[in-house]
């Protein structure tokens, strides 16, 4: 009972991570029907600046995490500006090449300024102890990342379904002719979209520092991850990212419990059958 909690709790958390990095490329390819593959980058990107703000600027953790997503938004929106705006209508071929090489430019950055080391964030005393859950005591960073999963899915789900934007953003997408000629700015509404997805990864890099670390290539060794989750999903649905990843969150540390020798088949395999089962996602938005 106490190995089947464990695995539990650590694939909810694991879960958790994977949703919160990964639902920002679900919207991105599913609503903006943009293969973005750097979207990594701005996790890692996201994770570096909160390591440094907390390592060598003394930044209070909250306030580094607060500050690296900004930054995250700000980079995201400038790159989509003078950048991505100009692959929306190239081909698929065109934006999958275009992307990875920004990948593999992110990577080597990553490596010239920060070296090759793994970068690690330094957890203020609230969140390095343990609590009290009835006859469970947790790690508190595991609880954070879980409520911080919970705001997350919270935020997107008031964003898309009950705000103007949220209606913008969808109207833009079914017709966006239509959309612009009854006056809604699409160039506003894609910008926007693509930071906001940045700066969720930017979010879920900084909080799954310990789960994925961060290195210059975790754009690139985390992107199948990613992929994966969101086409298990379904592109564009929120819920469907969110169950994806915690149901693969949740199979991945059980393989990793119970027959570590196998590295991630099992997340290979459920999602196999996952897709077999579901081709087009769990719950593909229409």
């Amino acid at each position: 009972m106490q190995l089947f909690s464990n695995i539990l709790i650590d694939g909810i958390v694991y879960g958790m991570v994977l949703f919160i990095i990964s639902v920002g490329l679900s919207v991105t390819m599913g609503l903006m029907r943009f293969i973005n593959l750097a979207h990594g980058a701005f996790a890692m990107a996201g994770g570096y600046v909160a390591a440094w703000l907390v390592r060598e600027e003394g930044y209070p953790f909250l306030a580094a995490l607060v500050l690296a997503v900004l930054a995250a938004v700000v980079l995201a929106a400038l790159l989509e500006t003078f950048v991505f705006r100009f692959l929306y209508k190239r081909t698929e071929l065109e934006q999958v090449l275009f992307t990875i090489g920004f990948t593999f430019a992110a990577i080597a950055l990553a490596n010239l300024l920060a070296g090759p080391y793994i970068q690690l964030i330094p957890l203020p005393e609230w969140l390095d102890g343990s609590m009290s859950l009835g006859d469970r005591t947790l790690p508190t960073q595991r609880v954070f990342v879980i409520l911080m999963g919970l705001v997350v899915v919270l935020l997107l789900w008031l964003i898309i379904a009950k705000t103007r934007f949220g209606i913008w953003l969808r109207a833009s997408v079914d017709n966006a002719p239509m959309s612009s000629s009854l006056g809604i700015n699409i160039r506003l509404v894609q910008c926007a979209t693509f930071a906001f997805g940045a700066g969720l990864a930017a979010l879920g890099g900084a909080l799954g520092a310990e789960l994925m670390p961060l290195e210059p290539y975790y754009p690139l060794k985390y992107l199948v991850l990613m992929l994966v989750v969101v086409s298990v999903g379904g592109l564009g649905s929120v819920s469907g990212t969110l169950i994806a990843a915690l149901v693969l969150g949740v199979i991945d540390t059980a393989g990793r419990y119970l027959a570590s020798d196998f590295g991630t088949f099992f997340f290979y395999v459920a999602m196999i059958l996952l897709l077999a089962w579901r081709p087009e996602g769990i719950l593909r938005r229409h």
